[in-house]
């Protein structure tokens, strides 16, 4: 079997260092917050080349209160596209505000830049580019358009810590950048957690209010917030594996190399690194319109693979009434019919990667067009 992804084997290579942080936690007492989240918190900022980090429980958490920071709220617009994690819509409903969609470029699968001004109205507030798969989005006009507007700009770069931009980290283009820690990201946690990055003190300072309770200090609520806060466990378990993400991503890229050529010749569109992109793979995407058929046999000869996303928000009947139809985003519905991830972690072998493209040569090989 070879796993889409394996933590066991990443915690055994660092175990020593990781249990060593916990117990120094759970010796101090600092469950909630504590030192260790603060010396992650500018670690991680200075790691984005950003000036303040805010951590949180979720990246959900942190899309919400950059949403809230940023003043966004009820009768507001926030554009993004529907080709991403439900976590990127719901955010912004929470505020109150509505999202508002824009499609996605067909090759690169980030929002289309092209279609963004159109989709700007009196209402609208901010723009939510999603870094999706590990890629950044086309930011230089993202911000462009934006400040033409006077828009806010938030990053979702939930899938994205460590890519860059022109040279620029991910997370410090915006006005504020998102990131998750869910255990199967680049960087993630053993549980949940999140992190804000922004450049900009006085959203730095509501978005901590904003995760403890909307408090200035104990006890002293200057604005109505949120239990939103990071372990300390979390903030000692990412600051270990902190040290180890830029291996852990050359390492990635080695293996979409390795991918990359192995599977140019085959009848399969492997991702496509745009020029100003430094692409950390997420997860490795490809797509097929024969996807079912390629995941079913890959998986009866034990390749697990993964769908990101079969369905886009925008057909979702949580979000039907925000009164999308079929046929509304066509890229994003194709992408979402025809993409499938293949196995990518920084622990993936060679000998690994090699077998899946044996498989999917064999495969493609005999699938009928």
């Amino acid at each position: 079997m070879i796993p889409f992804l394996d933590l066991k084997t990443q915690y055994l290579s660092i175990k020593d260092e990781i249990d060593s942080a916990v117990l120094k936690v759970l010796e101090s007492t600092q469950f909630v917050l504590g030192n260790e989240v603060t010396a992650l918190e500018q670690e991680f900022a200075n790691y984005c080349s950003a000036k303040q980090g805010i951590a949180v429980n979720t990246g959900t958490s942190a899309l919400h209160l950059a949403l809230l920071a940023a003043g966004i709220g009820a009768g507001d617009e926030v554009i993004t596209i529907p080709f991403t994690f439900v976590a990127t819509v719901a955010a912004i409903c929470y505020t109150g505000a509505t999202p508002v969609f824009v499609d996605i470029d067909p090759v690169c699968y980030t929002i289309d830049v092209n279609q963004i001004e159109k989709a700007i109205t009196e209402r609208t507030k901010a723009i939510l580019p999603v870094h999706l798969y590990g890629q950044p989005a086309d930011m230089k006009p993202i911000m462009e358009i934006a400040r033409r507007h006077g828009l806010t700009v938030i990053e979702d770069a939930a899938q994205a810590h460590g890519a860059e931009y022109k040279g620029q980290r991910i997370g410090s283009i915006g006005d504020i950048g998102c990131f998750s820690f869910y255990p199967g990201k680049n960087l993630g946690a053993y549980g949940e957690g999140g992190m804000i990055v922004t450049n900009n003190p006085e959203y730095a300072h509501t978005m901590q209010m904003l995760r403890d309770w909307g408090q200035e200090r104990k006890y002293h609520h200057v604005i109505k917030g949120y239990n939103y806060r990071m372990d300390g466990i979390q903030g000692a378990i990412l600051r270990v594996k902190l040290r180890y993400l830029e291996k852990w991503t050359e390492a990635r890229r080695a293996n979409a190399a390795q991918y990359d050529a192995l599977l140019k010749d085959l009848n399969l569109t492997i991702p496509t690194v745009m020029p100003y992109s430094r692409h950390v793979y997420h997860v490795y995407a490809v797509r097929s319109p024969q996807r079912d058929e390629l995941q079913k046999k890959l998986n009866d000869q034990g390749i697990q693979t993964g769908i990101h996303y079969p369905i886009p928000v925008h057909l979702q009947p949580a979000y039907a009434d925000l009164g999308y139809k079929i046929g509304d985003f066509p890229h994003s519905e194709l992408a979402a019919r025809e993409i499938f991830s293949l196995p990518m972690y920084a622990e993936l072998t060679s000998a690994q990667i090699n077998t899946v493209a044996d498989s999917l040569q064999g495969i493609l090989q005999g699938v009928t067009v």
